[in-house]
């Protein structure tokens, strides 16, 4: 029994972190996430998944972090180059739709940060919503090359 003890301790350790997860009024928040930043980065990027069970839209008109300034940004590939844009007008969530800010696509941006994001940290933000509220939601902080709260890992293509 007393070598079980440490191999479960082990093996726990290796599992990675669970996303987290939110629920205010219709809206809904899961697998919120973040990268790792190596010392002295100036930004970082987040991700995470909104549902809105709702009858009618929603939108995320704000995001707040004592650790940094908060920015959606869009990457999308034009004409064959990728750009990446701010978005200043808040996302729309229709109403019973599921909007993934994840790499390559939408996804929050860390800009300022305050400290680098460590791998099994986790960083806290306020999500506002014109008709939901205002929740907090952690992001675990996951691997530099992590594709998702899963562990598996992926070259860094973008934010």
């Amino acid at each position: 029994m007393r070598t079980l003890f440490p191999l479960l301790a082990f093996a726990l350790s290796l599992t990675p972190a669970a996303a987290a997860s939110l629920k205010i009024g219709d809206i809904s928040i899961d697998d919120a996430w973040a990268r790792a930043t190596p010392k002295g980065a100036e930004v970082g990027a987040g991700y995470l998944t909104i549902h809105n069970d709702g009858a009618s839209a929603d939108r995320l008109t704000g995001i707040t972090a004592d650790f940094a300034q908060v920015q959606v940004h869009e990457m999308k590939t034009a004409n064959g180059v990728m750009e990446m844009r701010e978005v200043t007008e808040g996302l729309e969530i229709p109403a019973h739709a599921t909007l993934k800010l994840a790499p390559g696509g939408y996804h929050l941006m860390f800009v300022g940060l305050k400290k680098p994001l460590v791998k099994g940290e986790t960083a806290k933000a306020t999500l506002s919503f014109a008709h939901a509220g205002q929740g907090a939601v952690e992001f675990p902080v996951m691997g530099a090359g992590a594709a998702g709260p899963g562990g598996a890992m992926t070259p860094m293509k973008g934010m």
